[in-house]
This record gives C-alpha cells, sequence and structure tokens, in this order.
C-alpha cells in the first residue's frame, strides 16, 4: 500500500514511493503528474479499489480532524498549553523530556505527558519521579503497530490525566519521521526533537514533517566535534522547506541549550502556577 498524505487544502493523495517529485497544484487543481489516469487525489489507476481508498482516507481524516477539535476544547477550558513533540527514533525525545519535567517541576509548573509508544512501558518508566502525570498510549493493538498518535488516541489518554491541575501537557509522540506530522492531536504548537547524527539533508527528503513543526531542537550537537555534521547546512536545508521553523541547538547529555528551550515553552503560554493561584491561562 501507498503513502497516503494531505495538501494544505485539505485533499488527500497517495503516493507508492517516498520521492521528491513535484507537489505543487497547477491551474487545474492537478499535482504535476503526467498520467491521464491521474484524479485530484493522485494517481490510483494500479488500484481497482483507489477511489475507495481515497474516500476511507477522508473519512479517517475527517474524523480524526473532529476529534482534533474536541481535545483542543478540552485543552482550553482547562487552561492547559499542549505541544506535540515528534521525532525518528532515537533522537532523543524522552532525554530532553527527562531534563524538561526536572527543569519544570523545580519551576512550579504543573506538567503531564502522553507517552506513545508502539510496545512498552520503557520511556514511561523513564519520566515517572519527576511530579508528572503520564498517560502510556501503547499503539501496538493497531495493524502491526500504529506509527503515529491521532486525536481519538490522545482523547482516550486523556481520560487518566486531571486537566484541571495541568499547565502544560506534553505529548510524546511515537518516533517516525512521516505518520505523526499528518494526524491533528489537538496541540497548541508542534516540536521536533532532531539528531545532527541522522544527516543534513532530512528536511529535503522529509518535508511533510519538517513544514508541520514550528520549533526544530537540533539535538546531539554536543557530538559536532567527532562526527563529519554541519549544523549550518541542516538550518539552511530546512529554511528551504519551511523558512518559519526556529532551530534551538540543545544537547540532552550536556544541557547546552536547553535553557533556551525552556523560555520557549514559557513564550508560548506556560505558565508556573504558585498555591493559592489560579491556573494559567494556556495558549
Amino acid at each position: 500500500m501507498g503513502r497516503f498524505h494531505r495538501h494544505d487544502d485539505g485533499t488527500v493523495h497517495e503516493h507508492d514511493h517516498e520521492d521528491s517529485h513535484d507537489h505543487s497544484h497547477g491551474e487545474h487543481g492537478d499535482h504535476g503528474h503526467a498520467s491521464a489516469a491521474d484524479s485530484e487525489h493522485g494517481d490510483h489507476s494500479a488500484y481497482e479499489t483507489g477511489t475507495e481508498r481515497v474516500e476511507v482516507l477522508e473519512r479517517i481524516f475527517g474524523e480524526n480532524d473532529l476529534a482534533a477539535a474536541e481535545n483542543r476544547t478540552a485543552f482550553d477550558a482547562a487552561g492547559v498549553t499542549v505541544v506535540n513533540l515528534m521525532s525518528s527514533p532515537g533522537a532523543g525525545k524522552t532525554s530532553i523530556l527527562e531534563r524538561t519535567l526536572e527543569h519544570l517541576q523545580s519551576a512550579g509548573t504543573r506538567a503531564g505527558v502522553v507517552e506513545g509508544d508502539i510496545e512498552t512501558s520503557i520511556d514511561a518508566d523513564r519520566l515517572a519521579g519527576f511530579g508528572a502525570q503520564i498517560s502510556l498510549l501503547n499503539t501496538g493493538d493497531g495493524f502491526g503497530g500504529e506509527c503515529h498518535l491521532d486525536a481519538p488516541m490522545v482523547r482516550r489518554a486523556l481520560d487518566r490525566l486531571d486537566l484541571d491541575t495541568l499547565d502544560l501537557l506534553m505529548i510524546e509522540n511515537v518516533g517516525n519521521l512521516v505518520c505523526p506530522a499528518e494526524f491533528d492531536v489537538g496541540a497548541h504548537r508542534s516540536v521536533m526533537v532532531y539528531s545532527l547524527t541522522e544527516g543534513e539533508e532530512k528536511p529535503l527528503k522529509y518535508p511533510v514533517m519538517f513544514r508541520s513543526c514550528e520549533l526544530v531542537l537540533l539535538n546531539k550537537v554536543d557530538l559536532v566535534p567527532y562526527l563529519d555534521a554541519d549544523p549550518a547546512l541542516f538550518a539552511e536545508n530546512l529554511r528551504r522547506v519551511n523558512p518559519t521553523a526556529r532551530v534551538i541547538e540543545v544537547s540532552a547529555r550536556t544541557g547546552q541549550g536547553l535553557e533556551e528551550w525552556y523560555a520557549w515553552l514559557a513564550e508560548a503560554g506556560v505558565t508556573t502556577v504558585t498555591e493559592g493561584e489560579p491556573v494559567g491561562s494556556g495558549a
């Protein structure tokens, strides 16, 4: 089965491979394909069920968007700022979250985490002990294990959290450079953790993910002296697909750059609440 994705106008189409062909919309709404069999949702001529496949995906995305709106309404009513944290596996999301939760605890910010993984509670267990509410979401019951969190999953996870006692909720999405970017979970802000060891070219190869985030935490920069790695080239490639995204160079191991990340969270609307004060207004 090929990859489905949505364009900014909400249309859905499918690709059988992850190449860099033209996705621009022409005068008549085409996607730059030459085949006469192309439709507004891409070329499905190889599938007898092509039209039905697109209709099903549109219904899935539509249902997800409704659930995401409901999630946002609940977050806003509780005055909680919600950040969707995405990355590939091994980029360092959980390590950064450990540092972040430790900081938030010392600052008096009431934090929660929705921890998404295909299997195990390994990461959720790592995040325990920092005073945060943790709600684990394992996606292994899906078809081979869902490679992302979606809004209905997050809505179920909220049943295990007391939103009215939180200032900040971090959603640690399943490690994947494609699918998490395609599903709105209701978060106010989208952040990506990217390890410089993954290569400087990935924004060009996985543009959907890099376009979906407003901030990239460029992790493991402490390894630059030992690698053939170029943070400036990564930033240049990121600007080619997302000119407005901000980059903060960090190291979860040494703590480099994390104060700037904490300041970004404060600017994003995360409040510190002391006893007797009302809950923060969120974003």
